[in-house]
């Protein structure tokens, strides 16, 4: 897992219960605009509303007011969120933080593994299609994006090939993030006998989980070989970044038995659809150790109440004590991620945050993104738009020595609503390697100023305040 560095800031006898005991202050209490937007978001208010319209004899006002009821009911997530907690009281090379991290994502670390970086298409997409070819007990893949096109076709190909072999292969995909998958890739798939299935499929039966996806990318060769990051099956992640065609994205390769946790993803959803169980030796083999790291694999899904990937999120911030690197293409913190980030910077924390610029497919998360750059470039908090490409990696790094890497965007949608997975490892050289990896990326930035910010055209302010009615389904 790397070699730790000396334990700081540690506390003992009396001082360090009456630390433990001294009464925790909430962080990110919310302000007027907050409170307006959870009233708007509040089922129980277009209720009311619809039973006043009908008692005031508009039939067709209070049918539609019904229909924004459920539709808020049905969309507004439930998550809760720490607000308390949230004090920097020991580092993150301090044995609490790993062992407050296993605790409070309920994950532990996996001993024995190796992980590989990919950077763009041009490196992740061969060595998954070798992964592919080589694969001799199973295949699994969940996937957001699965969309028609060259890449698309080529992993059928494999697929099939590999199928009219012999090897089961299992695919759980999106039924609205892979719904332009097309026909022709269908067919070479379930015609070789792949199995296809689609995750939460829409039907009127099924419309109080339509607002939940799976966000998970995730390629499984034989239970010991597992890929995850942010790049689905598409033609705009081919290539290596070079312009606003070819998108910026990493993938990571574990091999080891922290491939276990990555298939557990896939096996609970493929139950929930499927009701399958995936069990068995060529889905989980023997565990073996191939390499020195320790790795977690946190799994976060809405269907628990709280998000474990928002805790490590929140929990590495507040324990950093040097820097912060922060790599994600929608980046829409609330109100407490916005302070937390703040402190961290106020103690001294380097913190640096790289986002999606004007290359971005979701019109919605930018405005979003924009609209709170105000209060963490006042704090001395470096902001960069990536403007070569769609930027659309999602890693973080603190203190040069904890790295997580996977398809969590930094936002309340991937914190709250969609099924997601964050791998992490406490090792320098991995972190390295990261570090290395924003400094390069740091050349097609631009570097947002508090000045331009603040004087950007009223009517872009007003679209942005617009947007952030819908802030959390961004």
């Amino acid at each position: 897992m790397g070699k730790r560095a000396p334990k700081t800031n540690r506390w003992h006898g009396l001082d360090r219960q009456r630390q433990s005991n001294r009464p925790k202050l909430p962080k990110g209490l919310p302000g007027w605009s907050a409170r307006l937007r959870s009233l708007l978001w509040s089922w129980w208010v277009w209720a009311i509303a619809a039973v006043a319209a009908q008692t005031s004899d508009r039939p067709y006002t209070a049918l539609s007011l019904v229909f924004v009821a459920t539709f808020v009911y049905l969309a507004a997530p439930s998550e809760r969120a720490p607000v308390y907690g949230l004090d920097h009281e020991f580092g993150i090379e301090s044995d609490e933080f790993l062992s407050t991290i296993m605790g409070a994502t309920d994950t532990p670390f996996a001993p024995g593994n190796r992980l590989d970086i990919y950077n763009n298409g041009d490196q992740f997409y061969p060595v998954m299609m070798d992964a592919i070819s080589q694969a001799k007990e199973s295949i699994t893949i969940e996937a957001y994006i699965y969309w028609a096109g060259h890449v698309g076709r080529l992993f059928a190909d494999a697929l099939a090939t590999k199928a009219r072999e012999g090897v089961p292969v299992k695919i759980l995909l999106d039924s609205l993030g892979s719904s332009t998958i097309g026909s022709e890739i269908l067919e070479t798939l379930e015609s070789s006998g792949c199995i296809v299935k689609w995750y939460r499929p829409l039907h009127w039966y099924t419309i109080n989980r339509i607002n939940h996806r799976t966000h998970r990318k995730s390629l499984i060769i034989d239970g010991c070989v597992g890929f995850t990051g942010g790049a689905g099956i598409a033609d705009h992640w081919m290539g290596n970044a070079e312009d606003e065609h070819h998108w910026r994205d990493i993938q990571i390769r574990v091999q080891g038995p922290a491939v276990i946790s990555l298939q557990t993803g896939f096996a609970h959803n493929w139950l929930e659809t499927t009701n399958e169980l995936v069990s068995g030796a060529i889905y989980y083999p023997p565990l073996q150790n191939v390499g020195s790291l320790r790795v977690q694999n946190i799994l976060s899904s809405p269907e628990t109440g709280s998000s474990t990937i928002r805790i490590m999120y929140y929990l590495s911030i507040v324990c950093a004590r040097k820097s912060i690197l922060i790599a994600n293409p929608y980046f829409i913190p609330d109100a407490a991620a916005i302070e937390i980030l703040l402190d961290a910077k106020q103690r001294g924390v380097d913190v640096k945050i790289m986002l999606a610029g004007i290359y971005n497919d979701n019109r919605l998360a930018r405005l979003n993104s924009i609209r709170l750059y105000g209060r963490l470039l006042e704090g001395g908090i470096e902001i960069y738009e990536y403007n070569r490409s769609m930027l659309h990696q999602k890693y973080m790094v603190c203190d040069g020595v904890w790295s997580t890497i996977g398809t969590t965007n930094f936002d309340n949608r991937s914190f709250a609503l969609n099924e997601e997975n964050s791998v992490c490892l406490y090792d320098q050289a991995i972190a390295g390697q990261f570090q290395s990896i924003f400094k390069a990326d740091l050349e097609a930035c631009d570097r947002i100023e508090f000045g331009s910010w603040s004087n950007r055209p009223l009517s872009a302010k007003l679209r942005e305040h617009a947007a952030s009615i819908f802030k959390d389904q961004a």
